[in-house]
């Protein structure tokens, strides 16, 4: 299935999503043709009210708070239609208002909705948004670094972390409408790493991308006592790969999110974009 509805997550609290994210959004969308949406939240802090009684100056540190919010959801919603309007891709601009606590789940029930979610990570905090929409919406996410030194999305290289694993199927699948635009495809296992089924599977997977249209390259490469992220960082560096597609491993339990080894690698300083399947 072709990627036509994407959606763009830009976050207004505690700090604005970098304007770089909006142009590598809408570049995305532009290459693949596809309507771009963007949602920013106006989020309100909740405290008790015990709290709020007994503190005089919190009621107006909460408003000031949420008048920042506003201002940074409204000025990042005004990039973004200014953006989109001068690459000339179909777009809609999306202001919600909701309480700190409820924006992973209002991400997830609009992500549920787009062929492909779009969330910046910070280096700032933590990854919550995009735990939530990666394991939560169903369909595939695409993980933006807010780095300053990242480079305009591209398409020359993607690199395809394959494991032969239900995730790892999953992201291959989700991603074939853009591995179709790709100058060069990399199908990347890692050995002696973990047991892996199926030794043949990646020329197999090979045989499959062909009958898209995909021309791959095979490679394999030793772990060598090294963690999966720190190899998937190196093979992405030696590449120069500008997106790398892989699946997503974890569950959630009571809110927190227990992930596999090269998720939590990978989402705590993604080096390029990544496709995440669950």
């Amino acid at each position: 299935m072709a990627i036509k509805d994407v959606l763009l997550t830009l976050t207004s609290y505690p700090d604005p999503t970098p304007a770089l994210v909006v142009d590598r959004a809408v570049s995305f969308a532009s290459l693949l043709g596809a309507h771009i949406a963007a949602i920013s939240c106006e989020v309100h802090v909740q405290v008790p009210g015990s709290f709020l009684g007994g503190a005089g100056h919190l009621g107006s540190i909460l408003a000031s708070e949420a008048h920042k919010s506003r201002s940074n959801a409204q000025d990042l919603l005004a990039t973004f239609e200014s953006t989109a309007q001068k690459a000339g891709v179909q777009r809609e601009s999306v202001l919600e208002r909701c309480l700190t606590h409820e924006v992973p789940d209002l991400l997830v029930e609009y992500a549920r909705l787009r062929d492909l979610t779009i969330v910046p990570v910070p280096e700032s905090y933590d990854q919550w948004y995009a735990e939530a929409v990666i394991f939560g919406a169903g369909r595939p996410a695409l993980v933006v670094p807010e780095t300053p030194q990242s480079r305009p999305f591209e398409l020359n290289r993607v690199l395809v972390a394959w494991d032969f694993s239900r995730a790892a199927a999953r992201a291959v699948s989700d991603a074939i409408p853009i591995l179709e635009k790709a100058r060069e495809v990399r199908i990347l296992t890692v050995t002696n790493e973990k047991a892996m089924p199926g030794r043949r599977s990646s020329s197999e997977l090979a045989k499959n991308l062909s009958r898209h249209g995909i021309d791959v390259i095979v490679e394999e490469v030793d772990a060598a006592g090294r963690g999966i992220g720190d190899v998937l960082a190196a093979q992405i560096e030696a590449s120069r790969a500008d997106l790398l597609v892989m699946g997503a491993y974890g569950h959630s339990r009571f809110r927190e999110f227990i992930l596999g080894g090269a998720t939590r690698s990978i989402l705590a300083k993604p080096p390029i974009p990544v496709l995440l399947s669950h």
